[in-house]
């Protein structure tokens, strides 16, 4: 299957960007207010408003929370191993139980 990319024009931080994408455009939407709501909330702390400056420091924000969000996953990723291994130890004992 041949998707077809399409282009969608997003505003951010005041400028227009083109996107081009095989995704939904809605999705592309979103995913560029949220960048924006971002560097809003940066600009809004900073005497210095550069543009680069406040995108690099959103990137690092947005970057926090990404590595927050995988490290969690992975924590409940351990945990639900950790119980399943703990139930089937556990299954395994009462099979073994019953066969003799």
């Amino acid at each position: 299957m041949d998707e077809k990319k399409q282009s969608v024009k997003v505003n951010i931080f005041g400028e227009d960007y083109p996107i081009k994408g095989n995704t939904d455009a809605s999705y592309i939407q979103r995913v560029a207010r949220y960048v924006d709501k971002k560097m809003k909330e940066v600009a809004e702390k900073l005497s210095n408003k550069l543009p680069l400056r406040v995108a690099v420091l959103a990137a690092m924000n947005i970057t926090d929370e990404l590595f927050k969000e995988r490290e969690d996953k992975k924590k409940k990723l351990q945990s639900i191993e950790e119980r399943s291994q703990l139930l089937l130890e556990q299954l395994d004992s009462k099979i073994g139980q019953k066969d003799f």
